[in-house]
């Protein structure tokens, strides 16, 4: 929502499962101290400590309401000024990049001998030489990031690798990713070879 309709109108809430950091401080959830909280004002999804404000929201008959820091402070009309700090590379918002992106999709990742997981990969059309890796798709901040300038692609899977998977490797830095199926991947690849050379890939979201 435009802050000028905070408040007016009801906000499409995030899914708790879209995030697995609060939406403003950018603290991970965990099971005990960490409980999700929905900011009534914009719909993001916010730690305690961020949603601990009230105001009148509009659409809810003026009732008293929980909202995050930000929200409140349109609505009470003070800015902060502070807010304004630069934000670091790794604070790009995924859904920011992911709607503006050369490519973006769910990908197992796997760092020297820990095991797979899913992240959120996203290569950004203002910078298609970085792999952005998220969480999860509306994570405010991303976990990592990889200049891919300069890396080697190896796309054959060891047996122990997940069937559609790929490497990148640079002295002594190896990461491994893995598609769903074949045609993915080598979107992912098509991406990632032009990249490694210094090339601005073609967007493939299409």
């Amino acid at each position: 929502l435009q802050n000028a309709e905070l408040g007016k109108r009801a906000p499409r809430w995030i899914r708790d499962n879209e995030v697995t950091m609060c939406m403003k401080c950018k603290e991970p959830f965990n099971a005990l101290t960490r409980r999700r909280h929905h900011c009534r004002a914009c719909g993001h999804v916010v730690c305690w400590k961020c949603s601990d404000y009230k105001a009148h929201l509009e659409y809810d008959g003026n009732k008293l309401n929980k909202v995050c820091k930000d929200c409140y402070h349109v609505i009470i009309g003070c800015t902060d000024s502070e807010e304004k700090k630069k934000k670091g590379i790794l604070e790009i918002e995924s859904a920011e990049v992911s709607g503006n992106s050369v490519i973006c999709s769910f990908l197992q990742y796997m760092e020297k001998s820990k095991p797979w997981q899913k992240a959120w990969c996203v290569i950004p059309k203002q910078e298609a030489l970085v792999l952005y890796m998220y969480g999860a798709p509306q994570d405010v901040k991303a976990l990592a990031t990889i200049p891919l300038l300069g890396y080697t692609v190896d796309d054959t899977p060891r047996s122990a690798d997940l069937p559609h998977s790929f490497k990148l490797t640079q002295s002594k830095s190896v990461h491994s990713f893995a598609a769903d199926n074949e045609e993915l991947k080598q979107k992912w690849l098509k991406v990632i070879h032009l990249a490694v050379k210094g090339e601005t890939p073609e967007c493939q979201n299409e």
